[in-house]
């Protein structure tokens, strides 16, 4: 199945697609109106030729996803807290008067910074602590570091677990998989309907739950055959690792998101398993938010006449037939 090159997230109750350097947010309103804002993000680095330098891409991805990811959840969220009035905190007016137009910046960069440092914390550092308790009954180094990787998917999975019991998230949830169905029903070559994208998969080889399941899988690897006795260097050893274990990571995605051979199918099964966990079944008027989000950024028609799914005249009717513009609301 041939690859659009879209992808996307979910965010509070919406969607968010993204083409390239354009993207778009879908939400649902409180009032049940969809907004649609269609922005462009050329990312952390501007320069293509670094962009596109296998492994340093992965990082740069990576980064961006989070930086992105963020600017849209504060965007989603916004239509929320209106309808809650809340005012603004002591905190807020404080940040406001210090760093007046930029403070919102600074709270998304602070709050991608601790996202980060703790998500390494969690997940890199305290499964070499937990397996360190082992060490004095376990000899062999490689074993230790297949322990310590069972350990570090283990806490993984257990936090997926914990989280989807909340309600918001398991609607997250929801429209995570109306954002996979949406792909692979162009990916697949069907007309972007309710219909169609309600019968597509939810799960793709391109999500970022695979993503995170395989930097997990490959830091295994990458630990099994480096080792040192001292400790500390242990540590700053897994910590200097991780931009080339997120990139390495990143290009197996990305392989596996353009291939169909039978290895990659093997490869990508438990990634694909674990986006159980981490996709929903969503209902049409997710579907129908999510579709907004891709016709905003991403002209599927011409790709599947490209594609040879569809035929110019049959793409040229469909979009005579449409009865509907999106609402797109430039930026707040």
């Amino acid at each position: 199945m041939k690859s659009s090159g879209i992808g996307g997230q979910a965010v509070i109750e919406g969607i968010m697609m993204k083409n390239q350097e354009q993207y778009a947010v879908a939400v649902r309103k409180p009032d049940q109106e969809i907004v649609v804002e269609v922005q462009n993000y050329q990312g952390i680095v501007k320069n293509k030729a670094v962009k596109n330098l296998p492994i340093v891409r992965g990082v740069l991805s990576f980064i961006d996803s989070l930086v992105l990811g963020m600017k849209t959840l504060t965007f989603s969220a916004s239509f929320y807290e209106e309808e809650e009035n809340s005012k603004p905190s002591k905190a807020d007016k404080a940040l406001n008067q210090l760093f007046k137009d930029k403070a919102e910046d600074v709270v998304m960069g602070a709050t991608v910074c601790f996202s980060v440092v703790a998500a390494v914390a969690l997940f890199m550092i305290l499964p070499y602590f937990i397996s360190n308790l082992l060490e004095p009954y376990i000899i062999s180094t490689k074993l230790m570091a297949v322990i310590e990787g069972l350990i570090r998917i283990a806490i993984f999975i257990g936090y997926i677990l914990l989280i989807s019991c909340m309600k918001d998230i398991r609607r997250t949830f929801m429209y995570h998989g109306a954002e996979h169905k949406c792909i692979n029903c162009i990916e697949s070559g069907l007309p972007l309907t309710v219909e169609n994208v309600r019968i597509s998969s939810k799960q793709h080889k391109r999500c970022g739950t695979s993503f995170l399941l395989i930097v997990m899988v490959i830091s295994m690897v990458f630990f099994f055959f480096i080792h040192t006795s001292n400790p500390v260097l242990r540590v700053v050893i897994r910590l200097l690792l991780i931009p080339v274990i997120a990139g390495v990571s990143y290009e197996f995605i990305r392989f596996a998101g353009n291939h169909d051979s039978l290895l990659v199918e093997l490869l990508s099964k438990p990634g694909m398993w674990m986006q159980r966990l981490t996709t929903k079944e969503p209902d049409d008027q997710m579907i129908e938010v999510a579709i907004r989000a891709v016709d905003a950024v991403f002209d599927w028609k011409s790709w599947q006449v490209e594609q040879g799914h569809l035929s110019q005249e049959e793409a040229d009717r469909m979009r005579a037939e449409e009865g509907f513009e999106f609402y797109e609301d430039d930026a707040q």
